[in-house]
C-alpha cells in the first residue's frame, strides 16, 4: 500500500507541476474558465499556474508535503467557481472546449472531490 501511495504522490506532483506550466504556455482556455464576475483574470490564472507548480514540487519534498496537500485542497475548492460557471455555460465556451453539457457536472460533482480526496491522502506522513 505504501508503494502504492508514493507512485501516487509523484502522480500527482507531476499532474499539478504540469497543469500549472500550461497555465502560462496555454492561458486561453483557462481565462476563458473564469467567471466574468471576478477582475483580474490574466492576474488570477498567472497565480493559479504559479500555485500548482509551486504545490506540485512541495508535495515532492516530506517537510513540505502536509502543507502543500493542504494548498492544494484549498486551491481546488477556490476553482468551484469555475466549474459552476462552466456549468451555467452549458460546458461550451464561446471560441474554446464544448462538451457534452453533463461533463461539468460530472467535472464538479466526481472528479472534483476525487482530486480533493486524493490530495487528502497526502497530509499526513505516507
Amino acid at each position: 500500500m505504501k508503494k502504492l501511495k508514493t507512485v501516487g504522490l509523484y502522480l500527482m506532483s507531476a499532474f499539478y507541476i504540469l497543469a500549472g506550466i500550461n497555465h502560462f504556455i496555454s492561458p486561453d482556455g483557462y481565462l476563458r474558465l473564469i467567471p466574468e464576475y471576478l477582475p483580474f483574470h490574466e492576474l488570477l490564472n498567472i497565480l493559479a499556474g504559479v500555485c500548482e507548480v509551486a504545490f506540485g514540487i512541495a508535495l515532492l519534498f516530506p517537510q513540505t508535503r502536509g502543507m502543500a496537500a493542504w494548498g492544494v485542497i484549498l486551491m481546488l475548492l477556490a476553482f468551484i467557481p469555475a466549474h459552476i460557471y462552466f456549468i451555467q455555460l452549458n460546458s461550451c465556451i464561446e471560441n474554446g472546449i464544448c462538451l457534452p453539457p453533463w461533463t461539468g457536472w460530472f467535472r464538479l460533482l466526481i472528479i472534483h472531490p476525487v482530486l480533493i480526496a486524493w490530495a487528502y491522502l497526502y497530509t499526513r506522513k505516507i
